[in-house]
């Protein structure tokens, strides 16, 4: 039982590198084969509209309630691998990278939902715990491609390619080799079409799940720009000269460090109350991100970043935790399928909406936007009852 958590851990980084793997090289791809400049967006959008439509597909057709939870998380791993690799085909074309992006996408909606499902199917007790070592797993698998890009510099951008599909195919075997299904999982027996929306039913599901929408609404658009604040604080200030791919790896992964505090400090503090500073404090670096990202002192500046990212995302496995503690037992899986469903559907929106404003805004302005959605989040979270954790 001890060495279940660390498997899930571990698979879970090795499987989610494959995230951000695309984010990495675009800057090498965009020259090789004269991508718009745009295109950033348009990669993170479509990866994160393949997680949308396959956490749909597998919360209608409740696929981890109905199938072994790690024989799921095993097939996934391999098909998104595999559509990884896609990206190295020769003379590729834009839509073809968005296809591979989007199927990539799809089958990672049986990773790291699945993965969650899978922890807390063994842990109902320090769920918080569990859930912050996976989710600063899930961090430091988007984070992960950065670092690979930075070290492989010289070599084809095509090795971070191989490099996280080869991850993702151990990730996925060491789950089912050496995970069998948890003690506390409730199988569903057949389809239940409306099985997604039981859960909408209870107040406390939809208060914890709203807070998540409006944490969503920033996370991915902060992680997707973090490169673009850095390139952009290189153009204002050329002799700082930082080294783009390192510091968006630094700056990403350590918000895994703030995951597994969060998620400890939730067992003296309480669920409810760490998330909700750990929003209000994200919120007001949204708010206040003008003052630092163009800041002349290039430590200010870093100090920020590292801060923002530290709690932009300790708040989220302290939502998938209520969301896990106040779901129907039977459809615990599908809740959390379909939470992330919606959830990654409003990244695409934050993401795009930026993009297409940042020719209308000022640069040192445009990430105000991302307040809006820990502001409705908060609103969210006082309509509740007392919850549980």
């Amino acid at each position: 039982m001890r060495k279940i958590l660390p498997i899930i851990v571990i698979a879970q980084f090795f499987c989610t590198s494959l995230w951000f793997a695309g984010n990495a090289i675009i800057s090498d791809m965009a020259k090789e084969l004269n991508l718009d400049q745009h295109f950033l967006a348009h990669l993170t959008s479509t990866i994160q509209f393949g997680f949308i439509i396959g956490t749909l597909i597998f919360a209608i057709f409740t696929i981890s309630d109905r199938f072994s939870p790690s024989i799921v998380f095993f097939c996934s791993a391999i098909l998104a691998g595999l559509f990884n690799l896609g990206l190295c085909i020769n003379n590729i074309t834009e839509t073809q990278i968005l296809l591979f992006r989007f199927l990539t996408g799809f089958f990672l909606a049986g990773i790291y939902p699945v993965g969650m499902k899978i922890a807390s199917d063994y842990f109902q007790s320090g769920l918080g715990k569990s859930l912050g070592f996976l989710v600063g797993a899930l961090v430091l698998g988007t984070a992960f491609p950065h670092l690979l890009k930075d070290l492989s510099l010289g070599f084809s951008w095509k090795y971070v390619l191989y490099t996280t599909t080869c991850l993702s195919a151990i990730g996925g075997l060491s789950i089912v080799l050496f995970v069998p299904n948890g003690p506390y999982r409730k199988a569903g027996q057949k389809i239940k079409l409306n099985a997604f929306v039981t859960g909408f039913k209870k107040q406390n599901f939809r208060s914890v799940a709203f807070g998540y929408f409006g944490h969503m609404w920033e996370l991915y658009s902060f992680w997707a720009f973090v490169p673009l604040m850095l390139f952009a604080h290189n153009q204002h200030y050329p002799a700082v000269n930082l080294n783009v791919p390192l510091y968006s790896f630094l700056i990403i992964a350590s918000g895994a460090v703030a995951c597994v505090f969060s998620g400890i400090l939730s067992q003296f503090y309480g669920v409810q109350k760490i998330a909700t500073i750990s929003l209000i404090l994200s919120c007001c670096c949204c708010i206040l991100s003008p003052f630092f990202l163009f800041n002349s002192s290039t430590l200010f500046f870093l100090g920020f970043l590292f801060f923002w990212a530290l709690v932009v995302i300790a708040d989220s496995p302290l939502f998938s935790t209520l969301v896990a503690q106040n779901a129907p037992e039977e459809s615990r899986g599908t809740s959390l399928t379909i939470v992330n469903c919606i959830g990654f559907s409003i990244t695409v929106i934050s993401i795009q909406l930026i993009n297409l404003v940042s020719d209308l805004i000022n640069a040192q302005f445009i990430y105000m936007i991302l307040a809006i959605g820990p502001l409705l989040g908060l609103i969210g979270l006082r309509n509740k009852r007392k919850w549980h954790g």
